[in-house]
């Protein structure tokens, strides 16, 4: 047998299988803003669910420039997205991140807040969010984003409490000023979870909505109050924005239009759960029953919708007893 000694590129080739390194949160991530108003931009996620794919990276979060500093709505759901979107900010003003305001305490939402805090931003946050990070809920959810999104979330991922815990009066409203800009923040807790905000950009008309709006894709409703939840849908309209920024989705400028799916998917779930309930159905026979051709074909509907399914048929279930 004639011997073939091993060619260097091969020799190259086969190193690198040993000496390659595995992926690292440290990846270089690089998130491009869309500007929505003069001083106010947006990151769009994918429309998806978490996934090694997308690295996490499938909900939204925005920026507002001022002329003392910057404010930032949601740190999106790792931390090195969290640093990725302080690097993009960066690029586009020399002014610091002061303060982040998160808009409910979901994984996909705060857990980039790791790298703002390290940055030295104050976070505020609805008072609601303590009861959910005081959880075994909480802990749970981490330990699987830890094995689902590994490395994105890993060992030394935390969960960031606020500086300041928000509560509201009976308008339901705070406003505050950086700089040369005004903002107001709306309670709209007790619709998609307990401590839901929303903030509100005057000058630029931008709303920044959090997961009370969803723009072509299945929301995420599990067991949450839709009763309130499409009340806080009314709210909106009554700012009259010219651009909504969902928590997932892309940006909306065509605000009622967009609307429809979330508002039409929460009044389906009711009426077809309500259904069931006050037919006494169980709920593989009530859910096996529906027609959800109208939003099969979205995306997160095959991973959400039985799930959203189940937590509306409970909380049908609830309202009908509270209604005896």
């Amino acid at each position: 047998m004639r011997f073939t000694p091993y060619r260097p590129i091969a020799l190259a080739a086969l190193l690198s299988l040993f000496l390659a390194t595995p992926a690292s949160a440290d990846d270089a991530i690089t998130l491009e803003p869309e500007q929505v108003g003069t001083n106010t931009y947006f990151f769009g996620g994918a429309s998806e669910m978490a996934s090694q794919e997308n690295k996490g990276f499938m909900s939204n979060a925005g920026f507002v420039v001022t002329s003392d500093g910057v404010v930032v709505f949601d740190t999106l759901g790792t931390p090195a997205l969290g640093q990725a979107m302080l690097d993009a900010i960066a690029e586009i003003t020399d002014q610091p991140v002061k303060r982040v305001i998160i808009s409910h305490y979901h994984a996909d939402h705060f857990y980039g807040l790791q790298a703002f805090k390290e940055a030295g931003a104050e976070v505020w946050a609805h008072t609601k969010g303590q009861i959910y990070l005081n959880s075994d809920l909480a802990q749970e959810r981490l330990e699987q984003r830890r094995q689902d999104l590994s490395p994105w979330v890993d060992d030394n991922t935390e969960l960031v409490w606020a500086d300041r815990w928000l509560t509201f009066e009976d308008d339901k409203t705070k406003t505050f000023d950086m700089g040369d800009t005004t903002f107001e923040l709306y309670d709209v807790g007790g619709a998609h979870s307990p401590e839901d905000m929303m903030m509100y950009v005057p000058d630029d008309k931008v709303l920044f909505a959090g997961d009370l709006y969803f723009t072509g894709r299945i929301p995420f409703v599990e067991d949450a109050d839709s009763k309130t939840w499409l009340e806080a849908m009314d709210s909106m309209l009554d700012m009259d924005p010219d651009v909504v920024v969902p928590g997932h989705g892309k940006s909306s400028t065509n605000t009622v239009e967009d609307m429809e799916l979330t508002r039409d998917y929460l009044i389906f779930l009711r009426q077809e759960m309500g259904a069931a309930v006050e037919d006494m159905l169980d709920f593989e026979t009530a859910y096996k029953q529906t027609d959800w051709s109208e939003f099969e074909d979205y995306p997160a509907f095959k991973d959400a919708n039985r799930i959203n399914a189940y937590g509306q048929y409970l909380r049908m279930e609830r309202e009908s007893l509270e209604g005896l």
